[in-house]
């Protein structure tokens, strides 16, 4: 189990809410009649009738060309051995997350109850007409071979064993890089390989493919060398048999090259990586133990190139940068088949994409400032948005090249396709909680006492995302957390009543309200010691960097104080709230959802500039819709002129910012209807942005569409235009998991604030 995460963590993950991971979701409108006559009968007997007549288009009117099965029978689950098929039905539904998060691919997961090799074969050919690609999944060797051998040459569709090839496919990247790296021609390595498992067996062949001599190579088994005296080799393990003196694994690592494990931890000693050639390759991928520690190695041998199975080292062989691509290729252009020239196709895709510059988003949200092709960086990160394009089309191209493809593409076009499909949208709480855990700041939570802001301080503090402050009744807070099973280690409690600065705090409110009517002391006592009113004046003292408050009180409760002890930022007069809404469409960020009842066209113009800078720095390029009743003039009225208006004031302030309106939200969202207005500047592009002509629309668009899109993610909103970070979401619709996302939100504000005051104070200076 990582250290980030426990059993109660992993078990709550499965349990909560709907169980499991997966749900089937209709794709058409089934609301009326009229609906469910056209999906069902009598109107489902014509795509009935089409496919009966010309099979192929099973594809054009069923969801089978995007539809891939994951098979089992629990015979070889990583890590868990041969626990059933009920017990492996877990990994399986990750395993569909996996397919449907990295490459868009729906997935169902078949446990079969039978670990017959006959049976499974017969079962998944059953079953192969309802799919249009077969993922075999922890199935024990030797049974594994045949399986696919047969499934391969009996079935017209893709058919894959990713313990097998998902594995050998992202070694050969990590291996043409690392060869690269260390001067050396593939045709020239010794290698060995160490396991004569599935995964071992296939690594071995695919790199014979990629240009390794089969006479260079040696594999070792539990009982070591696999060499040409022995009589205890099966059919797989003969093929690999060589004439040898070498019969153990220290012998076979005597000046060789390359070490490829797939096979059980600490196995390799540091006088055997001492005893290969110059500028080892040494690809450990025993999980979760390798087989040399990554530290143990580095420390051995300064010129050792290494790789692992594990995500804290660099360099981790991992088959997610595997499967998801390899089958959205396959299927776009309809295979019959994987064939050895695809998986050559996306491993040279993947090891040419390492060696190019890598975008600093997808350094930070791997915590890293940059990455740069060399010894710690052999392979593409499973988050680099490039990495879908760029091997799907490798291998939709191999795929027609070869023959198998029934379907030919455009491979440019395509390309532009898929990028788009899965865009860094999709990426941006994990790119902001990455970018969190590399500045933690001191973030206060006013609710301390409340189960949604224990359970998810606990999240923050465990994962090094925040250092968490509750505020409230200490007794009662050690109380809470004890009801819901909160571990308080690495949080800290503030009780207002005993804070040390008290008396300071007061007369900071009084001193601030001076300017209205003198606060007498009892009201501005109660007002500090209220959680709300302390947290802010923390957050105005640097008592704390940020806050993030509304698990109890909705946003219209929880703003007045804020707005009367946080100033705003210098240079801006207005405060705003942007909303977030990760969608399956993308992110939209709404604003202003908090604030500003009937903004003024200049109001409207700024909250547009603070909207566009909080997505710039999040890392995704603003496109911004300022929203209205008309589009571009066609209804004219004093209220869609102002919104007009807004639009010239932006674009007078920023040149550079992608903005145009008024127009309404259906033109902002769909392409096809922005195109009738040849004016519009944003150029066919979908908004991302979008700016409401006042808060009686953004409350109700916000309303509605949360309401009505159970499917999507509303997370904020985030206030901009203050000078401290302070985040106040919705009470009624803010979970766990969405405090610990503003949490982190509210942690790279900080960290966006101190850098802008750090260089503020440096121009002042000069």
């Amino acid at each position: 189990m990582s250290s980030l995460t426990s059993k109660q963590d992993a078990l709550a993950y499965h349990a909560q809410g709907r169980p499991g991971k997966i749900e089937v979701v209709p794709t058409k409108p089934t609301v009326t009649q009229i609906d469910l006559s056209l999906a069902y009968s009598p109107g489902v007997a014509e795509p009935c009738r089409e496919i009966a007549a010309d099979p192929d288009k099973v594809f054009e009117y069923t969801a089978r060309g995007n539809l891939v099965a994951v098979v089992s029978d629990g015979s070889a689950v990583l890590g868990l051995g041969n626990i059933g098929p009920l017990a492996a039905k877990p990994v399986m539904e990750g395993k569909g997350v996996l397919f449907k998060r990295f490459a868009d691919i729906d997935v169902f997961d078949i446990e079969l109850a039978t670990q017959d090799t006959e049976e499974v074969i017969a079962a998944i050919k059953a079953i192969s007409p309802t799919v249009a690609g077969i993922n075999l999944e922890d199935i024990s060797a030797p049974r594994c071979f045949e399986i696919e051998r047969r499934l391969a040459e009996e079935l017209d569709i893709p058919v894959f064993h990713d313990d097998q090839h998902g594995t050998a496919m992202i070694t050969g990247a990590a291996l043409l890089n690392a060869a690269e790296l260390a001067e050396k021609r593939l045709e020239d390595l010794t290698v060995v390989v160490n396991g004569a498992g599935a995964a071992a067996i296939a690594c071995a062949n695919f790199v014979f493919a990629l240009g390794v001599k089969p006479e260079h190579l040696l594999m070792c088994d539990s009982k070591g060398v696999i060499h040409a005296g022995r009589d205890d080799l099966n059919e797989y393990k003969a093929a690999f048999a060589r004439e040898t003196d070498a019969r153990s694994l220290a012998d076979a690592m005597q000046g060789a090259d390359v070490f490829i494990g797939v096979s059980v931890g600490d196995v390799v000693t540091p006088e055997m990586l001492t005893s290969m050639a110059a500028n080892p390759i040494v690809f450990a991928m025993a999980n979760p133990d390798p087989e040399i520690a990554y530290e143990l190695a580095v420390a051995t041998r300064s010129d050792v190139i290494m790789a692992t199975g594990r995500s804290d080292h660099p360099n981790q062989v991992n088959n997610v940068l595997g499967f998801p691509f390899l089958f959205r290729g396959a299927l776009d252009v309809q295979a019959t088949g994987i064939n050895t020239e695809m998986l050559q196709a996306a491993s040279r895709a993947l090891a040419e994409l390492a060696r190019e510059g890598v975008p600093g988003s997808v350094a930070r949200a791997y915590g890293k400032e940059s990455l740069e092709f060399g010894r710690e960086y052999l392979i593409p990160k499973p988050l680099d948005p490039r990495v879908l394009p760029r091997a799907a089309t490798a291998v939709a191209r191999a795929a027609m090249e070869s023959g198998v493809a029934r379907r030919t593409v455009d491979l440019d076009a395509y390309e532009r396709e898929v990028a788009e499909r899965l865009g860094p949208e999709r990426d941006i709480m994990r790119r902001i909680v990455s970018r969190a855990r590399r500045n933690p700041k001191r973030i206060v939570y006013p609710e301390g006492t409340h189960a949604k802001t224990l359970l998810a301080a606990q999240a923050v503090a465990r994962e090094g995302i925040a250092h968490p402050i509750l505020v409230g009744d200490r007794d009662e807070i050690t109380s809470g957390a004890t009801d819901v099973g909160v571990d308080l280690a690495g949080i800290e409690i503030v009780d207002p009543a005993t804070w040390p600065r008290l008396d300071e705090y007061e007369a900071e409110l009084i001193r601030l309200r001076a300017h209205r009517r003198k606060l007498p002391a009892g009201v501005a006592r109660k007002r500090v010691l209220d959680p709300v009113w302390f947290a802010a004046l923390m957050v105005a003292h640097g008592d704390a960097d940020g806050m993030v408050a509304g698990a109890t009180r909705n946003v219209r409760k929880t703003m007045p104080p804020i707005m009367k002890v946080i100033p705003k930022r210098p240079g801006t007069t207005i405060a705003a709230g942007v909303s977030m809404l990760i969608t399956n469409q993308g992110l939209l960020f709404l604003a202003d959802t908090a604030l500003n009842i009937e903004p003024s066209s200049e109001d409207l113009a700024e909250i547009a500039a603070l909207s566009a800078d909080l997505v710039r720095r999040i890392g995704i390029e603003p496109v911004v819709a300022m929203l209205s009743f008309s589009s571009f003039g066609g209804s004219p009225h004093p209220r869609s002129d102002a919104v007009r208006r807004a639009v010239l004031l932006a674009r007078e302030e920023d040149p550079e910012l992608l903005i145009d309106g008024e127009m309404r939200v259906d033109a902002a969202l769909d392409p096809v209807v922005q195109a009738r207005y040849e004016d519009c500047r944003l150029g066919g592009r979908r908004a991302n942005v979008l700016v409401f002509p006042n808060l009686e629309a953004a409350n109700i668009g916000f309303n509605l569409v949360r309401m009505l899109t159970a499917e999507s993610t509303m997370i904020g909103p985030v206030m901009v235009g203050l000078d401290k970070p302070v985040i106040a979401m919705q009470p009624h619709s803010a979970g766990v998991a969405d405090i610990v996302h503003l949490t982190a939100m509210a942690c790279i504000e900080a960290h966006d604030q101190s850098t802008r005051d750090a260089a503020l104070e440096a121009a002042a200076r000069r």
